[in-house]
């Protein structure tokens, strides 16, 4: 499984701690964790207003659009993410088809979240709560979230009717909701360049699996 984290510029001092914990996890299990978040870690105070390219101030709206990106083209098959409280992050990633995100404060809620809805990326809050043993916190949560084969269902003799659930969500979103591409042209054309920051496209590129959505972030990191 590809892994990919992605954080906004609040929380971009935790980068590092969030890495360092899924990938104690996680490699050992075979799978590869691709840190596409911010580029170095930022204080709200070291970053301006306006966006630069060697400064942006990704927000959780740049999240939703980078998971939608890397879910929908292949690129990765989950996605760790999170703001301040996780509720932001959480919101704006469930706007987009093929995308169905849990929120994550402890252990018991990962396990759960793939077991019975089978999502694709998990929405941790990196402010609230985030206090002394945190790491550990983090690293128990990962140890849930990707320890066993996801779908199995809780309890007991619960599999396939969840399953069916679960999959009927991301169909159903795909009937409410725009197509990716039609939904993203729709909006402010800047706020997507914001998104295209070099962790990011290094790791869309390196594993999109879909040409038209690669077409579509090719022009927009030529605007």
């Amino acid at each position: 499984m590809k892994i990919a984290v992605l954080n906004e510029f609040s929380q971009a001092p935790k980068n590092e701690i969030v890495v360092n914990e899924l990938k104690k996890v996680v490699e050992p299990m075979g799978h590869q964790v691709y840190n596409a978040a911010m580029e170095k870690p930022l204080t709200d105070q070291d970053i301006p207003e306006a966006y630069t390219p060697e400064n942006p101030r990704l927000t959780y709206l740049h999240l939703g659009i980078q998971a939608a990106l890397l879910l929908n083209s292949g690129a990765v098959d989950f996605v760790v993410t999170g703001c301040g409280t996780g509720q932001g992050a959480l919101m704006s990633l469930n706007m987009y088809p093929g995308v169905v995100c849990g929120y994550c404060i402890e252990p018991t809620d990962a396990y759960l979240f793939l077991q019975i809805n089978n999502g694709n990326a998990l929405s941790i809050p990196y402010a609230k709560g985030f206090g002394w043993g945190a790491e550990l916190n983090l690293n128990n949560i990962f140890t849930r979230a990707f320890g066993s084969p996801k779908g199995m269902g809780y309890p007991d003799g619960r599999k396939e009717a969840q399953n069916r659930n679960a999959n009927l969500l991301f169909e159903v979103k795909k009937q409410v909701a725009k197509p990716l591409l039609e939904a993203l042209k729709s909006i402010d054309p800047q706020l997507v360049k914001e998104c295209m920051i070099p962790r990011f496209l290094e790791c869309f590129y390196e594993g999109c699996k879909d040409e038209e959505i690669r077409a579509f972030v090719d022009e927009v990191v030529k605007l």
